[in-house]
C-alpha cells in the first residue's frame, strides 16, 4: 500500500489530489501525519479528497490508528489514516 505523509506546511488540496490519484488506480492509500498541525492538514486533505473521487463512485472511508515510525533515529508516534473505498 502507497504511504504518504502530510507534514503541517502540506498544503490540504494537494495531499487530497494525490489521495485521490492513488484511490482511483490502487483503490487505497495510507496518510501519515505527526504533531497536531500535520494531523490537521491530513484530515482537510480527506475530506477534501472525499470530494474528488464521489463522481467516480468511490465512498471513501478512513480507518485511524497509532504507528511508531523513525525520525532521525528517534522513535515516534504518529497518526495513520487507512484509506479505502467502501
Amino acid at each position: 500500500m502507497e504511504v504518504l505523509k502530510v507534514s503541517a506546511n502540506s498544503q490540504p488540496k494537494s495531499v487530497a489530489g494525490a489521495i485521490a490519484a492513488v484511490m482511483r488506480e490502487k483503490g487505497a492509500v495510507e496518510v501519515q501525519a505527526v504533531g497536531a498541525g500535520a494531523v490537521n492538514q491530513a484530515v482537510k486533505a480527506i475530506a477534501i479528497a472525499r470530494g474528488y473521487v464521489a463522481p467516480n463512485g468511490i465512498d471513501l472511508i478512513c480507518i485511524p490508528a497509532f504507528a511508531k515510525i523513525s525520525i532521525d533515529g528517534e522513535e515516534r508516534t504518529a497518526i495513520k489514516f487507512q484509506l479505502e473505498s467502501r
